[in-house]
Order: structure tokens, then C-alpha cells, then sequence
């Protein structure tokens, strides 16, 4: 098998139909299948899936761990030369699956492999190339300097504003809603960490697989839509503080000792600063986020 596709499913089910059908729809030319781990949906997303898409491997999670849990449960069980991390909320345009592991045979030393992911209104999905949340970066970000000197390499770290968007290129971190996977890479770095409930999984394998000597790639022919939600709808206060959380899991598991405490002090600081700010701008916000 080239190819096993696994998506993490949580009461998504109308989107979640829309991507398995774009994935059946548009991937010819190479062997794959597809894995679901539905985290105790309530809108019957599993039992669509089992009327729908019998051809899916279907697990039903007995808990709802978070996303890397989920992920794991299936990546324990495939045998395939590539696995791809792919969000509900995504739409796989034709022939980006078969174009990405065609690259990934071509150039062996890539470890992970992103594509070009945009958001349905055609605007890229910063997240899909960004620099990893060091003390630096997340500073600069923190005080919008990547915004005023997008192109500088020192204050764009974050979101890698200094690379454009239509730039193949090597790069620190990809996103989660589509990441190809080795299969040696994942036997050498290990499985994402389930101590990440939900956000910062996919930078912190990203991190461990640059750290290991594989790349981390940013191939940008291809692409697909990430219907994620928009900064302007309302999150639940839940996954505010999950967010938050997941950058003081990532701090103190690769920065922390490299760091004096008056950076570790700072950084503390500054998370919980943008913690209440996030609650608060949340508050006033009167549309539920999509996801």
C-alpha cells in the first residue's frame, strides 16, 4: 500500500462526508485506504460513515483522548510506505495526493510533507508553513513586528511570512490538517504525543523529526481547503484554554532547559497575557466557531 489516510472525526459529520468523498473522487494512481477514528461523535458521524463508505476502516475510539490519541489508534496499525494526517474539515483537490507521494519517492530525505492549504475564500492557511514557537518568534509574532517586516527572517519567524506562499522550500513546521508522513520517520522519531489534548501535536513531531535529521517539506503545486474556522467566530472557552495549554506543554518539553528563567518567567507571562486577551476578545463574539 502507498498510502494510508487517517482522519480524526469529533461531530463533523457533514464536512466529514464532503472530504471522504473528494478523497474517492480525485486520488487515482496509487493504492491507498482510509482510517477514521471517530472520538464519540454525537451526530452520527460513525454510523454515516458505516452506511456511506464501507470501504472505510472504521475505528470507534472508546474515549475521546483528543487528536493525537485518535491518530495514534490507527498509525499503531498501518503497514503502508506513507501515512497523511488529514482534518474533516478538508476538501482534497484532484491528484494532490498522488502528486505528493510521487514527490516524497523522489526525494527521500523529506520526512513530512505539506502542500498548499487555503481556506475556501482562496487566502492561505498560515499554519501550513511556519517556524517553531521559540521564545524569539513567538515574541515578535506576540508584538505583530511580522507584520510590519513581514519579509525578515528575524521578527516573520513565526508564521514564516519571509517565505512566500507559492515557495517550494524546505521549512520548520506544517500543519496538521495535512502532513505525509515515512513511514521510517515515524519508526525512528515515534507516534505524536498524547499529551497534546488538541493543537501543538503536529509541531512538536515536526520539531522531533527535524531534530532526527529528516526534513520537513512545504511542496505548494498542490493544494487542498481547509473549511477551518474563521478568527471572527466564537471559540469555546474549552478549547481557548487547550490552545494555551498546548504552548506551555511545547515550551516545557523543548525549550524550557535551553532557556534561563527569566525567558521561561517571560514566556509564562506572555501566554497567560494572551490567554485573557483571547477569553476576552471571545466574549464580546457572538458566532460559534465551525470547529
Amino acid at each position: 500500500m502507498d498510502l494510508s489516510i487517517v482522519i480524526v472525526s469529533y461531530n463533523t459529520v457533514d464536512l466529514l462526508r464532503s472530504c471522504l468523498e473528494s478523497i474517492y473522487n480525485n486520488t487515482s494512481n496509487i493504492s491507498y485506504d482510509v482510517w477514521v477514528v471517530d472520538n464519540q461523535s454525537k451526530d452520527g458521524s460513525p454510523d454515516m460513515v458505516d452506511k456511506e463508505f464501507p470501504q472505510v476502516k472504521l475505528i470507534r475510539n472508546t474515549i475521546n483522548g483528543g487528536f493525537s490519541q485518535a491518530n495514534n489508534l490507527a498509525l499503531k496499525q498501518i503497514k503502508s510506505r506513507y501515512s497523511l494526517l488529514l482534518n474533516p474539515d478538508t476538501i482534497v483537490l484532484k491528484d494532490t495526493l498522488e502528486e505528493c507521494v510521487k514527490f516524497m519517492d523522489n526525494n527521500i530525505e523529506i520526512g513530512c510533507l505539506g502542500c498548499k492549504v487555503e481556506k475556501p475564500d482562496g487566502t492561505l492557511d498560515k499554519a501550513c508553513k511556519r517556524g517553531f514557537p521559540s521564545p524569539e518568534n513567538s515574541l515578535a509574532y506576540f508584538l505583530k513586528l511580522d507584520k510590519i517586516f513581514p519579509n525578515s527572517k528575524v521578527f516573520g519567524g513565526y508564521n514564516a511570512t519571509y517565505i512566500g506562499e507559492n515557495e517550494e522550500t524546505e521549512i520548520d513546521s506544517l500543519v496538521g490538517a495535512f502532513m505525509m508522513l515515512r513511514k521510517e520517520t515515524l519508526e525512528e522519531v515515534g507516534l505524536l504525543d498524547d499529551t497534546f489534548f488538541m493543537y501543538g501535536e503536529d509541531i512538536d513531531l515536526c520539531y522531533r523529526i527535524k531534530q532526527a535529521g529528516w526534513e520537513n517539506y512545504y511542496y505548494p503545486r498542490v493544494k487542498i481547503i481547509h473549511y477551518k474556522g474563521e478568527s471572527s467566530k466564537k471559540q469555546s472557552t474549552r478549547m481557548i484554554g487547550v490552545f494555551h495549554k498546548s504552548m506551555l506543554i511545547f515550551y516545557n518539553k523543548h525549550y524550557r532547559k535551553k532557556y534561563n528563567i527569566v525567558v521561561t518567567a517571560m514566556t509564562y507571562a506572555g501566554v497567560y497575557t494572551k490567554w485573557g486577551l483571547s477569553l476576552l476578545i471571545n466574549f464580546f463574539k457572538k458566532e460559534k466557531r465551525v470547529r
